[in-house]
């Protein structure tokens, strides 16, 4: 039998930190003077008073470490719990949301996906906005941490690479995350920071600047406008695209650029691969938008690099209703969506390493069949491939394209069309934002579809955004075994 107690005590102090930073929104709507205050201290309360009892009951189940299994139940349920709290606010607040909505709209906000199910963002309470940014800045900060603490050590989707760069957390799981979280989150706070002033200097209001700040370094999407960047100006889009791009680098890389060193930020094959894709799609939309005579001069150039940088980081926002564009600009995006940022970053999607796993192996097998009998390894950065890894990846591969799949079968039976299933479902599981068509496009949202649509959409961010395996392992009687 798994004991939970230590997992209680960290999910409990993380949910008492989250009520404690409901107080900043409510300040935000003292300030404004909208009377929508007392939702935000009567949330703070609740919440914090949820937390520090459970951390307080299971307290006495604190041990140096983790074990795996209680490491593999610790995510899943760090991130289902801080959007059922979280979402409190949006039921008791101006949007009077319902619970199927409000936990849609935490959940969209912690795993950074940025599908929205509200509708007149101009017109919402500040406190209620900046809570939906700070959810999402905080759930960039999470996944990274995840990312370069938890999945190397449970050897989930070959991430396991990583474990090195992770420290090695064998045996002190929560230790070693402290450590790396310090390091990371002061990178995470002064990029945010420089990200303000950069809105600031583009013309944003400071409010909409600090919200648009923490949205673009988590790569979540959400807006304090129904227009989402259309209603900013051409240099605010410039400063978009620069911190999108630097928020789906590995962070752990920018450890060591503070630390002196700037050569393997340079040299990262993901980095380089990365670059190389916005680069490669960035120039064959403008050159059609250009031949198309959507856009003229600059304009064409910066509407594409915007656009395809917030579609393949999966932050989702959207300066122009980009479906007008046409078929092949629909099958761009489309497929960088599938490939994503980088593996310790706040993007989301299947990430670029993985492509270049398979590839790598791909080519490998080709060169076998030419030559039976030569010996030839997959190689990623110039190392050979473990055969564990290279299992992993491909085992994510098959249950990324799996679930995709069953859910859009799923969307379709609650009745909703092809196009709408298919990308919906693509969209929660690869936390991507946006879908296709007209009802959950970028000119659209998802507040027009049903209930049931809805509760799948959100139990499929929660299950992507941690990657599947962790979540699956979890419905397995062998974890319960032990």
């Amino acid at each position: 039998m798994i004991d939970v107690r230590p997992v209680g005590y960290v999910t409990g102090l993380l949910v008492a930190f989250l009520g404690a930073t409901m107080l900043v929104p409510m300040m935000a709507d003292m300030a404004a003077g909208n009377g929508e205050w007392p939702v935000f201290l009567e949330s703070a309360i609740v919440t914090s008073l949820a937390g520090g009892l459970t951390a307080l009951a299971c307290s006495n189940g604190v041990s140096q470490g983790l074990t795996r299994q209680q490491t593999f139940l610790l995510a899943p349920a760090i991130w289902f719990i801080l959007p059922v709290f979280g979402a409190i606010p949006f039921v008791l607040g101006a949007t009077e949301a319902r619970v199927v909505d409000a936990l849609f709209e935490a959940m969209s906000g912690i795993t950074t996906t940025g599908s929205t199910v509200f509708v007149g963002l101009d017109h919402l309470p500040w406190g209620i906005l900046l809570w939906r940014s700070m959810l999402q800045w905080f759930g960039g900060i999470g996944i990274i941490v995840v990312a370069m603490v938890f999945l190397p050590e449970l050897r989930v989707g070959g991430m396991q690479m990583f474990r090195s760069e992770a420290f090695e957390t064998m045996g002190k799981i929560l230790p070693r995350a402290a450590e790396i979280a310090a390091r990371i989150s002061w990178i995470y706070v002064w990029m945010t920071f420089a990200c303000y002033l950069a809105y600031l200097a583009s013309g944003m209001s400071s409010f909409d600047a600090i919200n648009h700040a923490l949205t673009t370094l988590a790569t979540g999407g959400f807006s304090t406008r129904d227009a989402s960047f259309g209603a900013f100006s051409a240099s605010a889009e410039y400063v978009a695209t620069l911190f999108m791009f630097l928020a789906a680098l590995p962070f752990v890389l920018y450890v060591q650029v503070v630390s002196g060193t700037t050569r393997p930020l340079l040299m990262d094959s993901q980095v380089r691969a990365f670059f190389g894709m916005l680069a490669v799609a960035t120039s064959l939309l403008a050159l059609y938008l250009l031949f198309m005579g959507l856009f003229q001069g600059e304009a064409s150039l910066r509407e594409a690099l915007f656009n395809v940088t917030s579609i393949a980081t999966g932050t989702g926002y959207a300066s122009v209703d980009y479906q007008l564009w046409g078929p092949f600009a629909m099958v761009v995006f489309f497929a960088i969506g599938l490939v994503g940022g980088c593996a310790g970053s706040t993007t989301c999607s299947i990430k670029i390493f993985r492509y270049q796993i398979l590839f790598s192996a791909i080519r490998a097998q080709i060169r076998r069949i030419h030559q039976p009998h030569g010996l030839f390894v997959p190689r990623y950065g110039g190392k050979p491939v473990t055969e564990d890894v290279l299992s992993s990846v491909m085992a994510l591969f098959v249950v990324f394209i799996v679930s995709i799949g069953g859910l859009s079968v799923l969307l379709t039976v609650t009745g909703l069309d092809l196009v709408t299933s298919l990308s919906g479902a693509a969209t929660a599981i690869l936390n991507i934002g946006p879908g296709l068509g007209d009802r959950i496009g970028p000119a659209g949202n998802f507040a027009g579809l049903n209930d049931s649509a809805k509760w799948l959409q959100t139990a499929a961010m929660l299950v992507g955004r941690l990657e599947l395996m962790v979540v699956l392992v979890l419905f397995t009687r062998t974890f319960w075994r032990g």
